[in-house]
């Protein structure tokens, strides 16, 4: 039986991640994941795609606020709670063709992460007051879904099983093994073999003690990835004597024609029910796969 085996959020939008042992579900996804997001001072965001130095951007959730860190710098506060935000400024932003909102969190938080980062940059907060809408091609099984800052989806639901193969294709040409941090997971399972997560359609668990609601997750789109796997996220660069890596090695075996060609590698989901319960690491839950028609 497929068992949850960690949990990862990604408070700030490409910045490093935190593995909880437990993390709330909310309709958005991981409560506090990709609540925040840098921006140039137009509002357009970064990625570690074009700045892979956002990888060594650490954060940890305090009692009441957003703990940052990062080599040479000071520690940074910002407020969990947007209504600290009070009178914070309005930003229209965009998450790729997608928009969003959000709140400037200051002018400290802008001028640390303009010193680290060596650009004009400001941190947002997503407004709570507004919603941004999944694309909604894969959202009828749901009746709809809304998120913050991540890139289309609540989730990401990655089966350790698929990474194991893909180290394993690494060694086999002499590359390294990488972490599961490459591919910014928000679930990842055991029980299952490798690449199934690309046939589950559906991903349920018992209600626990604090929700009365069965989660239920609705997988509805192979993860398409761009070069962002091929940086190192211990040291905010690609692997030198392996740059290209892991993507050439997917190149080969997990190209998709669904996807006009892209890599995929994860799978995408929805929260149909159960918002407001835990999950936890050790927590099992039930798959039901589906093979298409």
């Amino acid at each position: 039986m497929p068992t949850i085996s960690e949990l990862f959020v990604y408070p700030i939008k490409s910045c490093a991640g935190i593995p909880l042992d437990a993390a709330r579900l909310l309709a958005t996804g991981l409560e506090y994941d990709r609540n925040w997001m840098i921006v140039d001072p137009e509002g357009a965001m970064f990625t570690q795609r074009a700045y892979p130095r956002m990888a060594l951007i650490k954060v940890e959730l305090g009692a009441e606020d957003l703990i940052v860190n990062a080599p040479g710098m000071r520690e940074l506060r910002t407020p969990l709670d947007a209504a600290r935000l009070a009178g914070a400024a309005r930003v229209d932003t965009a998450v790729w063709r997608d928009a969003a909102y959000g709140l400037d969190t200051g002018e400290e938080t802008a001028a640390w992460f303009t010193e680290f980062l060596g650009l004009p940059a400001r941190l947002l907060r997503f407004d709570p007051e507004r919603e941004r809408i999944v694309d909604p091609d894969y959202t009828d099984s749901t009746g709809g879904a809304t998120t913050f800052f991540a890139d289309g989806f609540p989730l990401l639901v990655v089966g350790q099983a698929s990474l194991d193969d893909l180290n394993a294709r690494l060694n086999g040409k002499g590359a390294p093994s990488i972490g599961i941090d490459r591919f910014r997971p928000n679930i990842v399972l055991t029980g299952l073999d490798a690449y199934e997560e690309d046939y589950v359609e559906t991903l349920a668990a018992d209600a626990d003690a604090e929700s009365s609601a069965r989660v239920e997750l609705r997988l509805v789109k192979l993860c398409s990835r761009c070069p962002m796997p091929t940086i190192d996220q211990a040291r905010g660069a690609p692997d030198p004597d392996w740059p290209n890596e892991p993507t050439d090695t997917m190149l080969g075996y997990r190209v998709s024609a669904r996807f006009d060609g892209a890599v995929t590698f994860g799978n995408n989901a929805l929260v149909a029910s159960g918002a407001g319960a835990w999950l936890r690491v050790g927590q099992q839950v039930d798959a039901e796969l589906g093979f298409g028609d």
